[in-house]
């Protein structure tokens, strides 16, 4: 979609979040056997160690509908405490 867009001035980027501490992440925990586990095996997985709470999105769903994004298209933007960067 970006590709076809761009030329129209259309930008196009997903912000994708990490596990984040929301009604859906408790729905999951709770069919696990042993949530209180798997809350913690998420939370050494992410390098910041914390599960990410909604407050942590919205500052990157501004950027991207800001003007400073404005010659940003395509793009992916994790936020998820670092569970997704490479190296």
């Amino acid at each position: 979609m970006a590709r076809e867009h761009a030329r129209d001035g259309i930008t196009v980027n997903v912000v994708c979040p990490g596990a984040t501490n929301t009604a859906l992440f408790a729905e999951y925990k709770k069919g696990a056997g042993n949530p209180e586990k798997l809350e913690e095996a998420f939370r050494r997985a992410v390098p910041m160690g914390r599960i990410g709470e909604p407050e942590d999105l919205p500052g990157a769903i501004l950027f991207f509908s800001s003007d400073d994004a404005a010659f940003i298209t395509g793009q992916v933007l994790s936020v998820s405490g670092g569970l997704t960067m490479g190296g």
